[in-house]
């Protein structure tokens, strides 16, 4: 269970989100709980986190160092602690004008200085009501996914977020998120093999929240959320985690 604050919480309310959870959650072992803040807050949040709870980033740059003014690189991850960086969210897609080849940079240079990249996928409602879903979501697979050697595609995890879902309260049915979960499965199994396939954790983004958590966390090719909104409170949080026991 992944938690995306995306732009919110100050020091104080991370700090103060982060005290609320760490002695509620269940074993790591059974559940993976990741926390995905604002970079400036990650390592006031990893020096905190419990022996159950791990911090991720929300986005990085593709270059180790340079002149890119604003943006953070794998190094300076690496130096937080942080394990995970979500990797193409279709905010930055659409907000940021990120490209199918710099979300590929951005997944090897992860890859390369042993971070974790969430790597999300996603279509508009005007390609689902196309009925190009799978092919859009396939497209987007084979190019960030293109370098990739078969020995690092299990450290990838797949969102499938659609984007129409995001932050509008919208959910893709369970029907539905499990077919394009299990498209994703598919499409990992011909570029790379079964057992990869097997091996890589996808999760379902798009609005997942208690009230619905159940059910998309029952289908077979569901492994977990991305969770926006509803990772903003702790208590919603916990119920989301333990959702996944």
């Amino acid at each position: 269970m992944v938690a995306n604050w995306k732009m919110n919480k100050t020091r104080d309310d991370a700090l103060a989100f982060i005290y609320a959870i760490n002695e509620s959650l269940p074993s790591s072992d059974k559940v993976e709980t990741v926390i995905c803040a604002p970079s400036i807050l990650l390592r006031d949040l990893v020096k905190r986190q419990g022996d159950n709870l791990r911090i991720g980033a929300q986005n990085m740059y593709f270059e180790d160092f340079g002149a890119f003014t604003g943006e953070v690189s794998p190094v300076m991850l690496q130096t937080t602690g942080v394990e995970y960086v979500i990797v193409g969210h279709s905010e930055r897609r659409s907000l940021f004008g990120e490209t199918d080849d710099m979300v590929n940079r951005k997944v090897k240079a992860a890859l390369n200085h042993n971070l974790k990249p969430i790597l999300c996928v996603g279509e508009t409602l005007e390609q689902r009501e196309l009925g190009i879903t799978s092919s859009v979501i396939r497209k987007q697979l084979e190019l960030a996914l293109d370098g990739v050697e078969i020995k690092d595609v299990t450290n990838v995890i797949i969102a499938y977020e659609p984007i129409w879902a995001i932050g509008t309260g919208k959910t893709a049915s369970a029907k539905d998120a499990e077919e394009e979960c299990k498209n994703i499965r598919i499409a990992i199994k011909e570029l790379y093999n079964a057992y990869t396939a097997d091996e890589t954790k996808v999760l379902y983004g798009g609005s997942m929240k208690p009230s619905n958590a159940k059910e998309l966390l029952a289908m077979p090719n569901i492994d977990g959320g991305l969770v926006g909104g509803a990772s903003l409170d702790p208590n919603s949080f916990l119920e989301l985690v333990k959702d996944c026991l």
